[in-house]
């Protein structure tokens, strides 16, 4: 049902133009007046610019494209490549033209659903959600429900290297309870979001079965933070290989997804095992660390201990020795959201496309030392 300004007055306890005058900010308003209003707009998640029912036909140039780091490589990629596909889709003169905008989110819930929020009031074109999610069920419902409400009003939703919606939901936890999780899976029936994601599960059983079929049997993992779905993706698909080989599981050490933390992994990793012949890291950025601290301990790479990282990122190549890791095509994915979130591209069938993950080997990974 759409909430109206009389609905955000009445929650307020206030009347229908002082809530008008907090919100076009044209009067001057008592400070403990406006934060009532204010909240009553959050709790009510009233849309300023006019009824839900109309904003389909009335959505703005704008493209929100939300990233959990902007300095991060495999953000950065997708989000230019999305901000391109969407750049090159005006008309010229002719109009048509979008604006995409880059919401960095700095990995925070809090700032995600501000983000959208924010989208929401601007009655934005199109919202695209890069990365992977939170396991948290209560704010993953929360997410699911603001996108409904965003896709109610005429905005596309795109996920891209994400999950799809309510698709993890058994795994997110039990903090919000069961009807919340299930309120959770029916509201992201409801968004019709069209979804990129990525194989990382698999991607993760074909790099631990290469290093497998070079013999490594003692094998030490570097993982991301432990409440994001990419993190157990690709945890989970590295454990599937290593139990189909009858191979025990190597010590595994979580953090973020940067190179000092890959460094200080490392370190940990070697006083668990100091006979590790290999380490897997989450992505390439936290291997660069593992690298790093694997050198300044005099150990060679791969003489005495494999390298190995994710998702293929530019330097990859140029680290010695090069890389071994898995290709995410991330410029691909990030083109093809921006061509979704515009409508210049048909949503896959049923809404889910999964892209496959390539593991590319190169010198940094061989058979264990004697």
């Amino acid at each position: 049902m759409t909430v109206t300004l009389a609905d955000v007055a009445a929650r307020a306890r206030v009347s229908p133009a002082t809530v008008s005058r907090v919100l076009n900010g044209n009067y001057p308003v008592a400070a403990a007046t406006r934060e009532r209003v204010m909240r009553a707009v959050d709790e009510l998640d009233y849309v300023p610019n006019g009824p839900a029912s109309s904003l389909a036909a009335a959505t703005s140039d704008l493209v929100g494209i939300l990233v959990n780091d902007i300095a991060d490589p495999f953000f950065g990629i997708m989000a230019g490549a999305a901000q391109s596909a969407i750049g090159e889709s005006g008309a010229g003169r002719a109009g048509g033209e979008k604006l995409a905008v880059v919401c960095n989110t700095g990995g925070s819930p809090e700032r995600e659903l501000t983000y959208l929020t924010l989208l929401q009031r601007q009655r934005a074109a199109a919202v695209i959600l890069t990365g992977g999610s939170l396991e948290d069920a209560e704010h993953q419902a929360a997410v699911t429900a603001k996108l409904a409400r965003l896709a109610e009003a005429g905005t596309r939703v795109v996920l891209c290297g994400r999950p799809p919606l309510g698709g993890d939901a058994g795994h997110a936890g039990a903090a919000a309870g069961a009807g919340a999780e299930a309120g959770h899976v029916g509201a992201a029936a409801g968004v019709g979001a069209a979804t990129l994601a990525f194989d990382n599960r698999a991607g993760a059983r074909r790099l631990a079965e290469h290093l497998l079929s070079l013999g490594h049997r003692r094998i030490g993992y570097v993982a991301g933070p432990a409440d994001r779905t990419t993190t157990r993706h690709r945890l989970e698909g590295h454990r599937q290989a290593l139990r189909a080989a009858g191979v025990a599981e190597g010590p595994t050490v979580h953090g973020p997804y940067d190179r000092a933390s890959g460094y200080d992994a490392t370190v940990e990793l070697l006083r668990l095992d100091p006979d590790l012949t290999a380490v897997v890291a989450a992505n390439d950025t936290v291997a660069l660390g593992v690298c790093a601290a694997l050198r300044d301990r005099g150990l060679s790479i791969p003489g005495d201990v494999s390298v190995a990282g994710f998702d293929d990122l530019p330097f990859s190549v140029d680290v010695v020795p090069a890389l071994t890791t898995v290709r995410l095509p991330l410029y691909e994915a990030g083109a093809r959201a921006g061509r979704l979130a515009l409508g210049a591209e048909a949503a896959p069938p049923g809404g889910l496309a999964t892209i496959p993950a390539e593991v590319v080997v190169r010198g940094s990974t061989a058979g264990p030392r004697e």
